[in-house]
């Protein structure tokens, strides 16, 4: 095998002599072959073979380690009874879907409220950690977020970015249903320590427990007394 390559590369005419010069209306461009060692080419390619492998690739984000996939007809999960405030008699109750407990999720929070009576409401309240999706499958619903509030039915949906107040009233003459997605977990441990497992004796709620419940969860309600983080923040 010749140890030479023959490299064929323009050569300008007389007209244009310098391989630099652009061409002028005229000039002619004819083949011309020079020849270059093979030790030349590995030596080359030996030097920049490394470089082109060493280029950092773009990492994969890692597998969510631990979460595993769930199939759930509407009336399964981990069941729960609210615990009735002095006075409430059979607030109903709601079942927790995906959670870190229930499948190892590490990034979404799934819980369904079904049979919201007329009348019934979630009161004014923020999550400090999570933003929030809420879809209405049910009846109507007033929602009332940040400086917006509207009647929502079935097919709609509530946007809540965290931080931000709000409220749902079922404002409809039949039972609502609502499903309640939160972008991390955190809140199912308020909801948890509101409420009993399904097939307890729900224990009336005192307010101081009410409140431990919210810090737990990372929660802030307008009339349990709790200091508003946000208020005197710069």
């Amino acid at each position: 095998m010749s140890s030479v390559f023959k490299i064929l590369l323009p050569k300008y005419n007389q007209r244009s002599p310098c391989p630099l010069t652009r061409l002028t209306p005229g000039s002619t461009l004819t083949p011309h072959a020079i020849e270059v060692p093979m030790k030349s080419i590995v030596a080359t390619l030996a030097f920049f073979l490394p470089v082109a492998v060493l280029v950092p690739q773009k990492a994969r984000p890692p597998a969510q380690a631990g979460a595993t996939p769930l199939l759930l007809e509407k009336n399964e999960g981990e069941v729960r009874l609210w615990r009735p405030e002095p006075g409430e008699v059979d607030p109903g109750g709601f079942i927790l879907k995906v959670t870190p407990k229930a499948n190892g999720s590490q990034h979404l929070v799934l819980v369904t409220e079904d049979d919201m009576p007329p009348g019934a409401a979630i009161p004014t309240h923020k999550h400090l950690e999570q933003d929030e999706i809420v879809l209405i499958e049910k009846g109507t619903i007033h929602a009332h977020v940040g400086d917006q509030e509207r009647d929502l039915h079935a097919g709609g949906m509530v946007f809540i970015p965290q931080r931000t107040w709000v409220s749902l009233k079922n404002t409809g003459t039949e039972p609502a249903s609502i499903v309640g997605i939160f972008s991390a977990p955190g809140f199912e441990d308020h909801l948890r320590c509101e409420s009993v497992s399904a097939g307890e004796k729900p224990t009336t709620i005192t307010r101081t427990e009410e409140n431990e419940c919210d810090r737990i969860g990372h929660v802030v309600y307008r009339d349990r007394g709790e200091k508003d983080p946000d208020v005197g923040a710069k």
